[in-house]
């Protein structure tokens, strides 16, 4: 166990937890996007972002992959907490307009518009998704795509791939709804990349199974 301060707060975690896991024991919550408990951290969306303070000043680091360790002293609300929050989420919004997490954690912090241009795609690459195929399904089926502002989710030289066994688990954990799983006439259609899915028997079990392609 550890000694740590959290918001004027003393108290004992362990020491095998991050400051959003300790928090959050304590009944301390901090906003997240790209966080989730099945997960390995990521810290890829910074609206967990908060303050630690020290002798020699503070620094902001994201609360979802930071380690608790004793003596430590954090902020989770601070001025400088906020201010950041904010401009994490007009970028966001900017990304996402459509979004009703992102839209309801922008009204949260007083945020009502985005002074960046729109590009209305909805996926802000939180890698939940990517995440999840790969840790949970174990298909990884899904990756990230180039880099920079051209990097985008895609299945591996996008193209349709046989490791996707349709199972939803990318639009579970997708928060902004960029994922969505279709049913049309039959046919399964992911969208953010479009594979198409129908349904094929085994030849070894009998059972129907999807497959990519019609």
């Amino acid at each position: 166990m550890v000694n740590i301060t959290i918001d004027g707060r003393k108290i004992s975690v362990s020491e095998d937890l991050t400051i959003l896991e300790a928090a959050r024991e304590n009944g301390i919550q901090i906003p997240t996007l790209c966080y989730n408990e099945a997960l390995k951290p990521y810290g890829a969306c910074r609206i967990c972002l908060v303050e630690l303070v020290s002798e020699n000043g503070s620094k902001l680091v994201p609360s979802c992959t930071f380690p608790v360790s004793e003596g430590i002293v954090v902020r989770t609300d601070s001025e400088e907490v906020i201010k950041t929050r904010k401009m994490v989420l007009e970028l966001l919004l900017a990304d996402c307009p459509g979004s009703k997490v992102i839209k309801e954690l922008a009204e949260e912090y007083g945020v009502k518009k985005s002074r960046f241009e729109e590009e209305d795609n909805n996926c802000i690459l939180c890698g939940l998704c990517v995440r999840a195929c790969d840790e949970i399904v174990g298909a990884r089926a899904i990756h990230f795509v180039d880099r920079g502002y051209k990097m985008e989710v895609k299945p591996p030289f996008l193209t349709a791939t046989v490791n996707c066994i349709k199972c939803g688990t990318c639009t579970t954990v997708c928060p902004t709804g960029a994922i969505k799983l279709d049913e049309l006439s039959g046919i399964s259609v992911m969208h953010q990349w479009s594979d198409k899915f129908s349904e094929r028997r085994c030849n070894v079990c009998g059972s129907f199974h999807f497959s990519p392609g019609f």
